[in-house]
């Protein structure tokens, strides 16, 4: 258990995992973000609106959860690499050093092939970033991540007097006595 984590992880009786995702094996709601190849369709769905880097893809499912998950380099660039050898998405020309991806027409009849699979991870992480803007993003987020912050700081104390601890229970549990009666 960490503090200092996004508010829309935020379960009551602990706190989740953080909303940096660690790639694939990160849970949202009990179950991972990606089970088997949704990240590939999530991905070949991206570039199909727009060529796109890997950079780009990361920020871009980052947005869509509304900073809640952002899948991990080592998560995005093999899947990418899997996605070329399959022939669904190959190098753009791009100026600089970043590879960018554009679709294949093997690619466009894959994503029409799994549309409706598509969608329902599409509506899934929309979902995903609209709890998380409702929710995580809101002042009282804020406030969560800053006392999560300095509570890990007082305990992380050598010399910090067993009292405090108790000080520290009561403030907390007054401040739940009064958001609770508004």
């Amino acid at each position: 258990m960490r503090f200092g984590q996004s508010m829309g992880t935020w379960a009551f009786g602990g706190w989740g995992e953080g909303h940096r995702g660690e790639g694939r094996g990160r849970r949202h709601g009990g179950r991972r973000m990606f089970d088997g190849g949704e990240l590939r369709l999530v991905l070949l769905k991206l570039i199909s609106e727009q060529s796109r880097h890997g950079y780009d893809l990361i920020r871009a499912i980052e947005e869509m959860t509304g900073g809640h998950y952002a899948p991990s380099p080592g998560v995005i660039y093999p899947t990418l690499t899997m996605l070329q050898d399959m022939g669904h998405i190959e190098e753009a020309p791009a100026e600089g050093s970043r590879k960018l991806f554009r679709v294949t027409d093997d690619g466009l009849k894959y994503l029409a092939a799994k549309a409706d699979e598509v969608d329902a991870l599409t509506e899934r992480l929309n979902a995903v970033g609209a709890r998380q803007r409702r929710h995580g993003a809101t002042p009282v987020g804020r406030a969560m991540t800053n006392l999560g912050a300095v509570i890990s700081h007082r305990l992380h104390q050598e010399d910090m007097p067993h009292q405090m601890l108790h000080d520290m229970a009561e403030i907390i549990d007054e401040a739940a006595r009064r958001i609770e009666r508004l």
